[in-house]
C-alpha cells in the first residue's frame, strides 16, 4: 500500500483486503444478459426489492415511536399523525409502500408466467417467487392488525374466527396467534412481533436467496415462438445466446431498473403527500358493535367471495381454496418445467391470467358498492319505517330505538331497506318463535355473531318483542307447538331457558 495514494484509496484497500467482496460485485453487476432482456417488462423485480428497502426503512422509523400495547398502540399512531414534524407523511409513505408492493409483485408473478421463466432451470426462483408473495400479503394484513382500531379489531376477530375453523388444530391456532382467548395486549405483541421481526426477516432472506438465483441462472431470455426448453441443451443454449448477443448488466439493462424503481417511489411519495395516512379510526372498543371492518383494497375481493357464498359453503372455501392455489402455483413448474415459454403458444394460460384479472378487478368492484359491502352508511342510519311503530306499546318502540342504535340493518333488511346479508326482517315474527328471537339474538347462528354480552338484559327484551311485531297483518305469529298443547290441557308451560337467561345476562 502506498503512501502517495488518496486516503479513501488507501482506507478502500485496507477494508477490501479483509472483505473482498469486489470480485462477486463487479461479477454481478458486468454479468452478460441477452440484450432483449433489457426491457420495460423486467423492471418488476428490481421495483419489488426497492419497495421490500422502503418497507424496512420506514417500519425501522415507525417501530421508534408505536408502542405495541392495546393501551397505548392507538394513542401512539395519534402521535405520528398529528403531534410529530411529517410523522403522518412516515406512517403514509409506509402505507401506501405496502399497496404498492402487493400490486407490483402481483405484476412481477404474472409477468414471469406469461414469459415462462418458471421453466427450467428456474423452478426454485419461481417457488421462493411464490413464498414471496405470501410473505407481502402476511405483511399487509399484520400492517392492518397495528393500526388497532375499530376496523383492525373486528377485522382480527374475523380473521381469528376463520382460523378457528381448521379441524383439530384451529383452536390452538387461535390461542396461539391471539395469546389467550380474547383479543388483547398479547395479540397486539405478537402481530407486533410478526409484522415486525418474523415476516420481514423471511422475507429479505428470500429476496436474498431470489437475487443470487437470478445473478447466477441469468436473467429470463425474451421468449421466442418455436424456441423450446429442454432439460439437456437449454442452460448451453442460454449462455450461447448471452455470449453472442449479451450486453453487461450494468450499465446495458440497470438503468431502466433505477429509472422504473424512481418512479415508483415518486408515485408512493404523491400518494402519500395527497391522500394521507390510513386511519386509524375510532378506539377499539368491544362494546360497541355497529361497526362494519372494512378490509385493505386488496383483501377486498376475499369479502366479497364470501358475502356472495351460501353459508354452508364458506368454511368449505376459506378451507380449500387458499390450499388449492398454492399448491397449484407451487407445482407450476415442476409439471410444466419444459417447452414453450412464448405467450403466443400458450393461450390457455394467457386467458387464465386475464380471467383472475378480470375476476380480480370485478370482485374488487363489486366488494366497494354492494348492500352488504363495507361501505353502508347509506342506509345503515335510516330511520325504522313509520309503519312498523305504529300501534305499538312501549316496550316495542324501546326495541324499535335497540334496533336502529344497534345497526341492525347493516346485515338485515326492514321495509325494501337495509343490507342484504342476512334474511328481511318483514315477516321474521312467521318464522321465530319469541324463544328462538331470543336465543338467536343472545347466541347468533349460521353468519350472525353473538349479541349476549353487547345488549344489556332490557335492551334484549324490548329487541325481541319489537321483532315478535313483525309480520303481515294476515298472519299470526309464529308460536310454540308445545305451549298450544299444555294450553288445551290447562297446564301452565314452563319458562324457557332463553326467557329466564334474558333477564339475567346468562344462558343456560
Amino acid at each position: 500500500m502506498s503512501a502517495s495514494q488518496p486516503w479513501y484509496k488507501r482506507l478502500y484497500d485496507w477494508v477490501e483486503r479483509r472483505v473482498q467482496l469486489e470480485g462477486p460485485v463487479k461479477d454481478a453487476a458486468l454479468h452478460p444478459v441477452p440484450r432483449n432482456t433489457a426491457s420495460w417488462w423486467y423492471v418488476f423485480g428490481s421495483a419489488s426489492l426497492t419497495l421490500l428497502i422502503l418497507q424496512v426503512v420506514t417500519g425501522i422509523l415507525l417501530a421508534i415511536i408505536y408502542v405495541p400495547s392495546a393501551a397505548h398502540a392507538w394513542d401512539s399512531l395519534q402521535l405520528l399523525n398529528n403531534g410529530l414534524p411529517l410523522g403522518w407523511f412516515l406512517r403514509a409513505m409506509h402505507g401506501w409502500g405496502s399497496n404498492f408492493m402487493v400490486a407490483v409483485v402481483l405484476i412481477h408473478m404474472a409477468q414471469v408466467f406469461l414469459f415462462g421463466a418458471y421453466k427450467f432451470p428456474r423452478e426454485l426462483t419461481w417457488i421462493v417467487g411464490v413464498f414471496l408473495l405470501l410473505l407481502t400479503l402476511g405483511m399487509a394484513f399484520t400492517g392492518q392488525v397495528l393500526r388497532f382500531d375499530q376496523d383492525a379489531y373486528w377485522g382480527l376477530g374475523i380473521g381469528v374466527s376463520i382460523m378457528g375453523r381448521v379441524p383439530v388444530i384451529g383452536g390452538w391456532l387461535v390461542d396461539l396467534l391471539m395469546g389467550g382467548p380474547i383479543i388483547n395486549g398479547a395479540t397486539l405483541t405478537r402481530f407486533f412481533a410478526l409484522h415486525v421481526f418474523v415476516i420481514p426477516g423471511t422475507l429479505l432472506a428470500l429476496a436474498g436467496l431470489h437475487v443470487w438465483m437470478v445473478l447466477k441462472l441469468g436473467v429470463n431470455e425474451w421468449p421466442m415462438p418455436g424456441r423450446i426448453v429442454r432439460r439437456s441443451t437449454y442452460i448451453q443454449e442460454y449462455n450461447q445466446l448471452a455470449h453472442d448477443d449479451g450486453i453487461p448488466f450494468v450499465p446495458g439493462a440497470v438503468w431502466k431498473d433505477l429509472f422504473f424503481s424512481a418512479a415508483i417511489l415518486f408515485a408512493v411519495a404523491v400518494c402519500a403527500a395527497i391522500f394521507g395516512p390510513y386511519g386509524p379510526k375510532g378506539v377499539p372498543d368491544p362494546t360497541i358493535i355497529n361497526t362494519v371492518p372494512k378490509p385493505d383494497f386488496f383483501f377486498l375481493w376475499i369479502y366479497t367471495v364470501l358475502s356472495y357464498l351460501p353459508p354452508e359453503m364458506e368454511t368449505p372455501f376459506i378451507l380449500i381454496a387458499p390450499v388449492v392455489a398454492v399448491v397449484i402455483l407451487i407445482a407450476l413448474p415442476l409439471v410444466a418445467g419444459i417447452g414453450e415459454k412464448s405467450w403466443w403458444r400458450r393461450p390457455v394460460g394467457v386467458f387464465m391470467v386475464m380471467f383472475l384479472a378480470v375476476s380480480w378487478a370485478e370482485l374488487t368492484h363489486l366488494g366497494t358498492y354492494t348492500p352488504w359491502s363495507p361501505k353502508m352508511s347509506a342506509w345503515s342510519g335510516a330511520p325504522v319505517p313509520i309503519e312498523y311503530l305504529r300501534n305499538r306499546t312501549p316496550l316495542e318502540r324501546q326495541g324499535a330505538n335497540v334496533f336502529q342504535e344497534k345497526q341492525c340493518r347493516n346485515c338485515h333488511s326492514l321495509g325494501h331497506s337495509g343490507g342484504l346479508r342476512g334474511p328481511a326482517l318483514d315477516d321474521v315474527a312467521t318464522r321465530l318463535t319469541e324463544d328462538q328471537l331470543y336465543r338467536q339474538v343472545l347466541l347468533g347462528g349460521g353468519n350472525m355473531p353473538a349479541y349476549g354480552s353487547a345488549l344489556t338484559p332490557p335492551e334484549t327484551t324490548a329487541l325481541v318483542h319489537f321483532l315478535d311485531t313483525l309480520h303481515p297483518g294476515y298472519q299470526a305469529p309464529a308460536t310454540d307447538a308445545s305451549r298450544t298443547v299444555a294450553a288445551q290441557q290447562g297446564q301452565a308451560p314452563r319458562p324457557s331457558t332463553i326467557e329466564k337467561g334474558a333477564g339475567q345476562t346468562t344462558v343456560r
